[in-house]
């Protein structure tokens, strides 16, 4: 009798063990769900909340129709004017960042430019955390600065500099627009 006993005990724990790896994936399933349930539910109150901002922003006339603020856009009556506005400007972004200015000079308009279109070469000595909030101003306020192309080299002069934030050499190409504005 022994035998029938130990096989019914072993039956009956093969039958425990099935009852409770189908509890665990049951378990694991919901859980599953519930994650999933809270993860939608977060993403439709994100996507309201930017709906909402879209409305706000079209309703203010700022939509992807709207027009630039007058001080998105260089206003000058001539070219060189615009271009000699936008390096003041670089001038002064850079010394709010501490980078040193070394050079900055008219680039020549591209084939494809349009004729409101001025483009600048500067060059600048900065480290990475100033050059990245340069770079964040120039690209993120106003005038709409567009960085055309970014150099960076290791600035010569790194041998009393702290490996972790050495002196760059960086040569930036910058592009923005200008408008005609009588005086």
């Amino acid at each position: 009798m022994i035998p029938q006993d130990r096989e019914a005990l072993i039956s009956v724990g093969a039958l425990g063990a099935v009852f409770i790896v189908c509890a665990s994936v049951v378990g694991f399933s919901l859980q599953a769900r519930l994650d999933a349930e809270h993860q939608r539910d977060s993403r439709s109150d994100l996507l309201a909340e930017l709906q909402a901002h879209i409305r706000a922003r079209k309703g203010a006339g700022l939509g992807a129709g709207g027009v630039a603020p007058a001080a998105a856009i260089l206003a000058a009556p001539t070219k060189g004017l615009a271009n000699a506005q936008l390096q003041a400007y670089l001038q002064q972004v850079a010394d709010a960042h501490h980078a040193v200015l070394n050079s900055s000079g008219i680039e020549p308009a591209g084939h494809d430019d349009k004729p409101d279109t001025i483009r600048i070469q500067a060059t600048l000595d900065t480290s990475l955390q100033s050059l990245q909030a340069l770079l964040y101003q120039l690209e993120g306020g106003t005038p709409y600065v567009f960085v055309q192309s970014l150099n960076i080299e290791l600035h010569d002069d790194n041998s009393q500099r702290a490996a972790e934030d050495p002196l760059l050499r960086v040569t930036l190409e910058l592009r923005a627009i200008w408008r005609h504005e009588m005086q």
